[in-house]
């Protein structure tokens, strides 16, 4: 998933030759999930035409702080505009429109959004070599800077007077990358590393029959795609699911049984920053495998049952530093068994689902859960979507991290 899925991008342009190029800027942004809105100095409209960047924003664009409906004067609200966005994207930004930025000066729409604007602000310089590269310029660029304005990089190449040299403003999909990789950094979980268990495990019987659950890994699914969102590499050890997940930032592996699940955590174990243990693990698989199917006239009762792996008390036998959750899904005693699972298995915290709660087993898109953790008094939440515990976990696993560091 994108960064920018469901974010509001405004893009302020100015009057440079580059601003050919944001029509195309906009469909990358609404490509990646994004609501994007435009403001034009009205030099930049003598290079691209608000009936062009209406079109394929799908909103309306703001060229002045002034506009006349039917011979009676309008305010454009860029106030309103500023507050808006989560992000604010100034490009082309000419050499101009990056000193009235630097010196505070408003004379039209996108620079009073900009001094209006409390969201992130990236400007994407665009001008000739030797405009760049004067003093007079760098020292605006480097006073935007200082007042945490974000400046993209310039490309070197073929520019608009005929030198080939640095000035060009990046191509939109460059753009996008500088953003991303820039707003990443700024994610809570940047950098670290999250290790999930997901979904059943499917102990064989014989070639077509297994032990199983009713498991379908959404929850597990929830909770990789939140770790993504809060910016760290996740691997996603995934029982049998019908789910996929296009995150690039989710590793998914594909595992069937328990002893297939458990030699993969113990090979991502140790350099995990965070590891959570929500797939719902077989907790017995059949002593002896048939390699052909047992024939329904074969005189066969019995299955001698073995158990597997115990996953999380190994994980919590040779934890150092990692955060390790556990599920515990209990139909009786359920605050009491899940307690003593946290303290027996070393976990530093644990989610407690009872089947005795109305939507909150298998297979929904609900799910009840209690929260807890050592020392400390259980958190009951709400029947919610699995989006949102998913939300609620990381809540609580931020908010022990940051304790802990």
């Amino acid at each position: 998933m994108s960064l920018f899925r469901r974010k509001k991008i405004l893009l302020g342009i100015s009057g440079g030759i580059a601003a050919y190029k944001t029509p195309e800027l906009v469909r990358a942004f609404i490509k990646e999930g994004a609501e994007v809105r435009v403001v034009m100095t009205p030099a930049s409209k003598d290079f691209v035409t608000p009936l062009t960047l209406a079109t394929v924003s799908q909103n309306p664009v703001y060229s002045s702080l002034i506009a006349e409906d039917h011979d009676n004067p309008t305010w454009n609200n860029h106030v309103e505009l500023a507050l808006w966005a989560d992000y604010f994207l100034i490009a082309p930004a000419t050499s101009n429109t990056l000193s009235s930025m630097a010196h505070a000066r408003c004379n039209n729409i996108v620079l009073a959004t900009y001094l209006s604007s409390q969201c992130p602000v990236f400007v994407a310089p665009a001008m000739d070599l030797d405009m760049f590269s004067h003093p007079a310029n760098q020292k605006n660029l480097d006073i935007l800077s200082k007042n945490d304005v974000i400046v993209l990089p310039t490309e070197k190449g073929f520019l608009a007077s005929g030198i080939d040299g640095k000035g060009r403003m990046p191509e939109p999909t460059d753009i996008l990358t500088y953003m991303e990789n820039h707003i990443s950094k700024t994610f809570p979980l940047f950098g670290k590393k999250v290790v999930l268990t997901a979904g059943p495990t499917y102990e064989p019987i014989d070639p077509v029959r297994f032990i199983g659950n009713n498991s379908s890994g959404k929850m597990g699914f929830e909770l990789a795609k939140r770790a993504a969102e809060l910016g760290a590499n996740v691997i996603l050890i995934s029982g049998p699911s019908a789910i996929n997940i296009t995150n690039t930032s989710v590793k998914r592996l594909s595992v069937v049984t328990a002893d297939q699940m458990f030699e993969n955590a113990k090979l991502h174990f140790e350099d995990a920053d965070i590891f959570i243990a929500s797939a719902a693990v077989a907790d017995f698989k059949p002593e002896t495998y048939a390699s052909q199917k047992i024939k329904k006239r074969t005189a066969f009762n019995q299955i001698n049952l073995v158990p597997t792996p115990d996953i999380l008390a190994h994980l919590g036998s040779i934890k150092k530093n990692q955060f390790l959750l556990g599920f515990a899904l209990e139909t009786e005693n359920e605050l009491e068994n899940a307690s003593q699972k946290l303290k027996k298995k070393n976990l530093d915290a644990i989610v407690l689902n009872s089947l005795n709660d109305a939507y909150a087993g298998f297979e929904g898109d609900q799910n009840k859960i209690t929260y807890i953790q050592s020392n400390k008094a259980p958190l009951l939440f709400e029947l919610k979507s699995k989006t949102e515990v998913a939300i609620d976990i990381f809540d609580q696993i931020l908010e022990a991290r940051e304790k802990l560091s």
